[in-house]
């Protein structure tokens, strides 16, 4: 059994889940449209450029879900997946993952979205294992805080090596497919990094290295 890891957003489906989310609460005037809005879309472009500060975007972020109740974000969720999440899915990437299932591989995604948001898309493909961002919760509330380390950059790494160590699975013929040049550390640590869709940055990095490209949208 190989290891199957595959980031989510950009990746699985055709955009990103944790700016859907923002942009969703935007159109629902659920949030302080025009500041909001114009944060969500700078800390987006920090991320694309490989420069996003993970803590300060966290911050604000998960402000968001700070205060309502789980059967409220439940429901917004719900509509979320309809409304943001269906049209971004990818049938390719439903063939991808059923070629891998079929082979006997073990999948896993690792995404920096939190895990309110990615976990039920990831399930949503037929996926059950998952590494993201954890939103603290207490008492069933969000409190805007994070538990443990991110799972962005370099952190993804981290949190993979330790979910290794209690899964007792190993790297050996293991495959990471990404978009982006965020998660090249842990393109570096599989025995195969496939680039699927990959961004400038990585496509030259792919290059470079004479990694697989592949596209999930053409």
């Amino acid at each position: 059994m190989a290891l199957v890891i595959f980031d989510l957003d950009d990746t699985l489906i055709a955009g990103d889940s944790d700016h859907s989310w923002g942009e969703f609460l935007v159109i629902h005037n659920l949030v302080d449209q025009g500041h909001y809005k114009a944060m969500n879309d700078k800390f987006y472009t920090d991320y694309e450029n490989g420069c996003l500060d993970i803590f300060k975007y966290l911050e604000f972020s998960l402000k968001a879900l700070v205060g309502l109740s789980p059967n409220k974000l439940e429901k917004l969720h719900r509509q979320f997946m309809v409304e943001m999440v269906e049209p971004l899915k990818l049938p390719k990437a439903a063939r991808l993952i059923e070629q891998h299932r079929l082979a006997g591989d073990r999948l896993l995604v690792i995404t920096s979205t939190n895990r309110f948001i990615a976990e039920p898309i990831v399930k949503s493909l037929g996926i059950d294992e998952l590494l993201a961002t954890d939103p603290e919760i207490t008492d069933g509330f969000f409190t805007g805080k994070v538990v443990g380390i991110p799972t962005y950059q370099n952190g993804k790494v981290e949190r993979l090596n330790i979910w290794l160590k209690e899964k007792n699975e190993v790297l050996d013929g293991s495959c990471f497919y990404s978009d982006s040049i965020n998660d090249l550390p842990l393109l570096l640590e599989v025995e195969r990094p496939i680039a699927v869709d990959p961004d400038n940055a990585l496509r030259k990095e792919a290059l470079r290295r004479h990694w697989e490209i592949i596209s999930l949208r053409n």
